[in-house]
């Protein structure tokens, strides 16, 4: 009788376990996750998503990276549960160049990029033979080579525009006879002393104080398709506290914090 008792236990306890693992919201569900965000206005913004998120029970630990490099590598290493930092062309190139399978569940801002300067105040100053800083990374750089081509400063061949594969070899004129200077993005405003103009985002841009409103010498529409999102393992993108992530980040809350805080210098994407 006894050891008919054990096992009927043992039977219901496994069952329950069972129908548990497979309940869905709780099986995959979690209250405790870590986000990688840039430093600078990521930082400021997960201030109000963290609370937001915490009234409906989800804790946020923030991890601020300053090198771009270092957010995927992280997710895709385990170490954070998501990140928001930056836009699907940055992140389809690092997939393809690192193996990594991170996939968008979420927009957030659009940063418009902006060139900015210490020695003129206006791009019709720029002179002929000037030094440019872009990013070298290969998004980052096409999005910089795009916007000195609004600005009619160059021309690119029309297939790597289409592509938005656009490097300094895809320069067909340039009649300033600019030189085109590749570098880290987070190197580019400490070296704006040493360049006549440079390609900075937005979040660096702040962190070293320059508006894109007062300070770009050419600046992004804030149309730019280069919308920011937050991205997960492939594997999490359907768990319950990536939706839950998504949802505190697109509250009214946040939208008007963006709004009233960086006055069109970002703008939401949702």
């Amino acid at each position: 009788m006894h050891t008919n008792f054990r096992r009927r236990t043992f039977a219901l306890a496994t069952l329950a376990a069972a129908l548990f693992a497979g309940s869905g919201a709780f099986a995959q569900d979690k209250n405790n996750i870590k986000v990688g965000v840039s430093v600078g206005n990521g930082e400021q913004i997960f201030e109000v998503v963290k609370k937001v998120a915490a009234k409906d029970g989800l804790n946020i630990q923030v991890v601020v990276f300053n090198d771009y490099q270092l957010p995927n590598a992280a997710l895709a290493s385990g170490d954070l549960d998501a990140n928001a930092f930056q836009h699907q062309p940055f992140l389809d190139n690092q997939n393809k160049a690192r193996g990594f399978d991170i996939v968008p569940v979420g927009l957030t801002i659009t940063a418009p990029l902006g060139f900015y300067s210490r020695k003129i105040k206006s791009i019709d100053q720029l002179p002929d033979g000037a030094t440019v800083g872009i990013q070298n990374d290969p998004s980052n750089s096409n999005r910089a080579l795009l916007l000195l081509q609004s600005a009619g400063l160059i021309t690119l061949k029309p297939e790597a525009v289409k592509n938005n594969t656009a490097t300094t070899l895809d320069v067909v004129t340039n009649p300033k006879k600019l030189k085109l200077v590749a570098l880290d993005a987070a190197q580019l405003p400490r070296s704006l002393d040493d360049l006549t103009i440079a390609s900075i985002n937005n979040d660096y841009a702040e962190k070293a104080g320059l508006s894109l409103n007062k300070d770009a010498v050419i600046k992004e529409s804030p149309k730019s398709p280069y919308a920011n999102l937050i991205a997960v393992r492939r594997a999490d993108k359907d768990k319950p506290w990536a939706k839950r992530l998504v949802a505190a980040y697109q509250s009214p809350e946040v939208k008007s914090f963006i709004e009233r805080q960086f006055k069109g210098s970002l703008v939401p994407a949702f």
